[in-house]
């Protein structure tokens, strides 16, 4: 398994507060396992600022069958992907 290293936008849908699905790097990418919740103390180390960030790993599927594992954090107004995995 490879990481991407990114910090890009994405538009992310939640179903009762879990990801179900997002829109990132120009495709639409089903939510394809269980997302595990991602505390606050993950991101101090690769975050500036630090506190109060929350996020989501869960493993992606676009139209084509392609997946990827997300890391994904809240920020002050929008979600971002910080780490991709192939």
């Amino acid at each position: 398994m490879s990481a991407v290293e990114v910090e890009h936008e994405v538009t992310l849908w939640l179903v009762d507060d879990i990801p179900a699905r997002m829109f990132y790097a120009g495709r639409r990418w089903r939510v394809t396992d269980m997302p595990t919740r991602l505390r606050d103390s993950i991101w101090r180390a690769g975050s500036s600022g630090g506190g109060g960030l929350y996020g989501w790993r869960f493993q992606g599927t676009d139209e084509a069958g392609e997946s990827y594992v997300f890391d994904v954090y809240r920020g002050e107004d929008d979600w971002h992907v910080h780490h991709a995995y192939a």
